[in-house]
């Protein structure tokens, strides 16, 4: 960004008018618009718009709210990263996350790196990932066959009951 954008921006951080239209065209100015103007859903929804990394931005209060996260996920999937613990540990919120960009498991809650579901649409995106699912999970053979197919360093990440199963084996030995 020019610095005449970010000069503007800092000058104007209390007019919502002002920052509406720009963060439209750059969302992540929303970084220079006041506290207030970072905790407003009509200014933050116009910011993730146009991008989804805008979501660093946003007011704490603002990061625990699921269609703020939903929307900026959709734009920008990594993210997750900054949305609130409670949302990391929102099925629907994680699984849109981690269909598009499966190293965001490892963002979410333990609870939800146990639950399949979320760690097979994060190992079928990125095979290696299963390194952030649950021991359990990383004993479960359909996953790991999964995850090696994906990428066959995910076999170091398994137990080591499923290093010795021969169905594992001969996938790495394809």
């Amino acid at each position: 960004m020019e610095d005449i954008e970010v000069t503007n921006m800092i000058k104007n951080k209390d007019n919502k008018e002002y920052v509406l239209y720009e963060v439209s065209k750059r969302g992540k100015l929303l970084e220079y618009a006041s506290e207030q103007l970072r905790d407003d859903e009509e200014v933050v929804k116009t910011a993730l718009e146009n991008d989804g990394e805008a979501l660093e931005f946003v007011s704490n209060r603002l990061k625990d709210d699921k269609d703020i996260a939903m929307l900026a996920i959709k734009n920008a999937p990594w993210t997750a990263c900054y949305i609130s613990n409670k949302l990391k540990d929102n099925k629907e919120v994680m699984l849109e996350s981690v269909k598009k960009d499966g190293q965001t498991l490892y963002y979410a809650s333990e609870r939800l790196r146990n639950d399949k579901e979320v760690v097979k649409e994060a190992v079928e995106n990125k095979g290696i990932i299963i390194k952030y699912a649950s021991y359990e999970l990383r004993d479960d053979k359909e996953l790991a066959k999964i995850a090696i197919n994906q990428n066959k360093e995910s076999y170091y990440f398994l137990t080591e009951r499923l290093k010795e199963d021969e169905d594992i084996k001969k996938i790495i030995d394809k």
